[in-house]
């Protein structure tokens, strides 16, 4: 059995909103812990608008709080490391169109609790310590040791937006043989062939996964596509509805 999983870096447009958008949440439940946030997010070229509605215990309070969530979504964006020339922490706009929440949401909520629906699923595996499916889990820990690694100066070249994607075959219900393994990664220069992306991010890749699933027969196909350096939002603007806490 093969099973494939892909995931995303922090550098991806959705996560940039989902990072933006937790952010946001994070900081209206700190302070005020009963908070009701309805939040999201749009990136774009040069350009972040959050949006949604909010509940505070007074009008007064959320006016206070409304001249913060510029710098909240510029220290995201620093943080993430998007310095590129459309799409820069410091010099792209940011526009809040947060409001007060819908008083016919509220009388739900402040009668009974939560006045709409939702499902949630899921389940454990025993594959991985964090009880993930291996491909998932090991998608997204290669994407952090390469932030890690464009953090820490160590492989500078390489930019925040990138993808992952691993295929995994099993035997007996158990992971036993990565078959191939997909990253495509924002980088410096066009002048990087797909054979330079691929010598800095091998040891970085090889270095997460156990190294018996590599083998001469695992499939490598870094950046297919050929030359990425426009990403991120400047590449892929993208809305994302990512914190309902109401």
């Amino acid at each position: 059995m093969f099973s494939p999983q892909s995931s995303v870096s922090e550098g991806h447009p959705d996560k940039v909103c989902d990072r933006i958008s937790d952010a946001v949440l994070d900081a209206l439940l700190t302070e005020e812990p009963t908070a009701r946030v309805a939040c999201e997010t749009f990136a774009t070229s040069g350009m972040v608008v959050i949006g949604g509605e909010v509940g505070l215990s007074s009008q007064e309070r959320l006016r206070d709080y409304m001249g913060r969530i510029g710098q909240i979504a510029r220290d995201c964006i620093q943080d993430i490391g998007y310095e590129q020339e459309k799409f820069h922490w410091n010099t792209c706009h940011v526009l809040n169109f947060l409001h007060e929440q819908s008083a016919h949401i509220a009388q739900g909520v402040d009668r009974d609790g939560a006045g709409d629906q939702g499902i949630m699923f899921g389940y454990a595996v025993k594959e991985t310590p964090e009880l993930m499916p291996a491909p998932i889990q090991y998608s997204h820990a290669i994407l952090r040791r390469l932030a890690e690694a464009r953090k820490t100066g160590a492989a500078p070249s390489l930019r925040p937006d990138a993808k992952s994607q691993l295929s995994v075959r099993y035997e007996d219900g158990k992971p036993v043989e990565v078959t191939s393994i997909v990253l495509s990664t924002q980088h410096e220069s066009e002048d990087q062939s797909a054979d330079d992306i691929r010598a800095i991010v091998e040891p970085y890749i090889r270095e997460v996964l156990p190294a018996e699933w590599v083998t001469d027969k695992t499939e490598w196909w870094v950046n297919p596509t050929g030359t990425f350096v426009i990403g991120g939002p400047d590449g892929d603007a993208r809305p994302d509805r990512t914190q309902d806490h109401r």
